[in-house]
């Protein structure tokens, strides 16, 4: 029991670290609701299942230092092109009430809360982390925390999802969204940039 409150303590602190799928969840539930953003939140949690199942059933492969560069290479691109549209969204950020949230696609929205999880390469290591320390824990005990972790990233994506995607919220950040935007959107530009010049430095040294 200890291990278990000591592990979910731990995961649960790593989720409320806001990050690259908060900007994406908190952007998409307040310019397309938080039905769409629920589709981002499905894919982030889908893409973390992937890390968890692959570490807690003893794949290394996660942790091999060529795939890890491969990792922050995609996610770097991913992260600049994802900034990038931020930064360049000039129109209304915000829908009118009652109005259908234009050009989206739950599929797409799906595909890049997925995609957002699985090329962040903290995800894959941090999630190996935790295998380790789990490792001696018997299958049945490892599948209950793979379930629980997967549980636990759905749900508090889709709380944020639908806090920030009410009436209410999205009128009292009316005036903010465009800045949050852009500043969201340099931030996950410089963070991209700084994946990929870290792992060229690495590949250099």
């Amino acid at each position: 029991m200890d291990q278990f409150f000591a592990v979910a303590t731990a995961h649960f602190l790593a989720v409320l670290i806001p990050g690259v799928d908060f900007f994406l969840i908190a952007r998409t539930s307040m310019s397309s609701g938080w039905r769409q953003a629920g589709a981002v939140c499905l894919g982030i949690a889908v893409a973390n299942g992937v890390f968890i199942a692959a570490a807690f059933s003893g794949l290394s492969l996660i942790s091999h230092p060529i795939l890890l560069g491969m990792i922050q290479a995609a996610g770097g691109v991913f992260l600049t092109y994802i900034g990038i549209v931020f930064l360049r969204s000039g129109a209304p950020l915000v829908l009118p009430a009652g109005a259908p949230p234009a050009g989206t696609s739950w599929v797409k929205n799906l595909g890049l809360g997925f995609a957002s999880g699985l090329l962040n390469p903290k995800n894959a290591l941090f999630y190996v982390s935790l295998a380790t320390v789990l490792s001696g824990a018997p299958p049945t005990s490892r599948v209950f925390y793979g379930l629980w972790m997967f549980s636990v990233v759905l749900l508090w994506d889709l709380f944020i999802a639908v806090a920030l995607g009410s009436e209410r919220a999205i009128s009292n950040l009316t005036r903010l969204l465009p800045w949050l935007t852009r500043t969201a959107g340099g931030f996950l530009v410089l963070l991209g940039l700084g994946m990929m010049g870290g792992l060229v430095l690495g590949l250099s040294a």
